[in-house]
């Protein structure tokens, strides 16, 4: 299948949950206000306007692999927040960066040797790696779900040997990868957020399940919600477990 795309306007709006994690990231990476930056997996750009306004007299460079995440992302972020549609893994930068700045992105990409070699050389000497995505257990009962309900009879024969596209890594694994991508200074930490959504189909079907979603026509997705949903509590609340680091490239 091709690469996902998202939904970037139902997105925009039960996001809220999310922004308020990349706040709290965004402010362990402290910063003089004259540094380039990537924020690596911007989404509609939330928390990317609030990285541009920490930087008065520096660069954002803002990527996404969702078209559609990058087009919101662009009409809404100041003109000169630079937001390209990228993939991670091919990251081609012309000038070295100061920090790179991620949230709920590196679970999307499956190999995370090459990811982080690559944000490695993105960076100059002695800059950081700030990051938080989903860890080994993130959102455990809802993927459980997700998958109970795909071997349903009506919908098992669209996930026929499909077992996801997220990687939910330990600290252990995430440390030993970055220290063999050359990265020093190397801090590994899980943290639960707790997230009852007053809308909980669309932010299943928008933000948690999506993937399975993508796997179907459009006339069984709301059926797939529903069955997903009869397997969840009433009223939900989704576990989150997120992996935050802290890492810097050697001087």
């Amino acid at each position: 299948m091709p690469p996902r795309d998202w939904d970037a306007t139902s997105y925009e709006r039960l996001s809220a949950p999310m922004t308020a994690m990349g706040a709290d990231v965004l402010d362990r990476l402290v910063l003089r206000g004259d540094e380039t930056v990537l924020d690596a997996g911007c989404g509609t750009g939330n928390v990317t306007r609030v990285l541009r306004e920490r930087l008065p007299h520096g660069r954002v460079i803002a990527v996404d692999a969702a078209p559609s995440m990058v087009a919101q992302a662009r009409a809404l972020l100041p003109a000169d927040v630079d937001v390209r549609q990228a993939d991670l893994l091919e990251l081609e930068l012309e000038e070295p960066l100061d920090a790179v700045f991620s949230t709920a992105t590196f679970h999307w990409i499956g190999d995370h040797e090459r990811l982080f070699v690559r944000l490695h050389g993105a960076l100059r000497p002695g800059g950081r790696l700030v990051a938080q995505w989903g860890g080994q257990g993130n959102v455990a009962d809802v993927t459980d779900a997700g998958f109970g309900a795909a071997a349903e009879p009506r919908f098992a024969s669209y996930f026929d040997g499909w077992t996801g596209d997220w990687t939910f890594a330990t600290p252990e694994a995430t440390e030993r990868r970055l220290r063999g991508a050359g990265f020093s200074d190397v801090w590994c930490w899980p943290t639960r957020v707790d997230v009852a959504p007053a809308d909980p189909a669309g932010y299943l079907s928008t933000i948690c399940l999506g993937s399975f979603l993508a796997r179907l026509p459009g006339e069984l997705r709301d059926l797939f919600i529903a069955a997903a949903l009869e397997r969840l509590p009433d009223p939900l609340e989704i576990h989150y477990v997120r992996l935050n680091i802290l890492a810097r490239r050697a001087s």
